[in-house]
């Protein structure tokens, strides 16, 4: 981002006015920014800003939050460049696990019985966004075995936002992105439907670094720092894909692509995708990518 620019249409002058980006002023007008509009901006349900960790820790979370597969997050700010804001987040994500009652009362509270139930604990996060990362902060996040997302951010002129993914880090080996649906303690799939879903995990892991895959009873999640993909279960004839395009930017062809928007589903996304076929895993790629790069 530092090397992006953006510039604003003038018709009335030179034609073209460059909008200069800055950091915040202050820490705090970040953080309440993102807590305003959390899932909307990094797919995560705003739980609690400024949570205390008790008298031991003697610390305070700068938000909790839950992202779209129940996963517990953890977000940390920084005005501009800060070498301890990763630390500082990998203490609190330590905390964290070690208060797994204290969190899933707190999503109780805020969310109801049912999402408290179902935090799914295998995929903690943590997500920082600061002002800038340095080329340390992104090796240092690939030797934890936590899954990291480094966000950074500009402010443009008085109303843009513009946040870019700098380092997703998912915990896992390179060489995880080739494991089977077996050996990713997934349930076994058998048939014509089963290699489709075989063929499309391959495909989504593929897509770039950074791609979490989070198991859920109902689907299969493909991450970035928000859900891009999901994968339901294979029935019989067919697998469904639900993905994070809008489906009013696709043409929709009968059979093969749904706008879903406002159905009920199992995982995220307003467009299915209905696969019977390798050819179809073929036709999907574009629609893949589309959705990955949105993330």
């Amino acid at each position: 981002m530092p090397g992006l620019k953006l510039f604003r249409t003038d018709t009335t002058n030179s034609g073209m006015t460059e909008v200069t980006p800055r950091l915040a002023e202050v820490e705090a007008d970040v953080q309440g920014l993102v807590e305003a509009h959390m899932e909307r901006l990094l797919g995560v349900r705003f739980l609690a800003s400024e949570y205390g960790t008790g008298p031991v820790h003697d610390g305070r979370i700068d938000s909790l939050g839950l992202d779209e597969n129940g996963s517990p997050v953890i977000v940390e700010y920084k005005r501009g460049v800060d070498a301890g804001v990763i630390n500082q987040g990998l203490f609190y994500l330590g905390w964290l696990m070690d208060h797994r009652a204290e969190f899933q009362t707190l999503v109780r509270d805020r969310l109801g019985v049912t999402t408290a139930a179902q935090v799914l604990w295998s995929a903690p996060r943590l997500i920082c966004v600061a002002g800038g990362f340095t080329r340390y902060d992104v090796h240092a996040v690939r030797e934890h075995r936590r899954s990291i997302d480094l966000v950074r951010y500009r402010f443009f002129g008085k109303d843009l936002l513009g946040l870019e993914t700098v380092a997703s880090i998912t915990g896992r080996t390179p060489a995880a992105k080739r494991v089977r649906l077996r050996a990713a303690g997934l349930p076994p799939v058998r048939g014509h439907s089963g290699a489709l879903a075989e063929a499309v995990d391959e495909v989504l892991l593929g897509l770039g670094d950074g791609v979490s895959r989070v198991q859920r009873k109902q689907y299969r999640g493909y991450q970035r720092l928000r859900n891009f993909a999901c994968v339901c279960p294979p029935q019989k004839t067919k697998l469904l894909v639900y993905l994070k395009t809008d489906p009013r930017d696709v043409d929709i062809v009968p059979g093969f692509t749904r706008d879903v928007t406002g159905l009920g589903h199992h995982g995220t996304g307003d467009l299915e995708v209905q696969l019977r076929s390798e050819r179809d895993v073929e036709r999907s790629l574009e629609l893949f990518r589309v959705s990955y790069e949105a993330a």
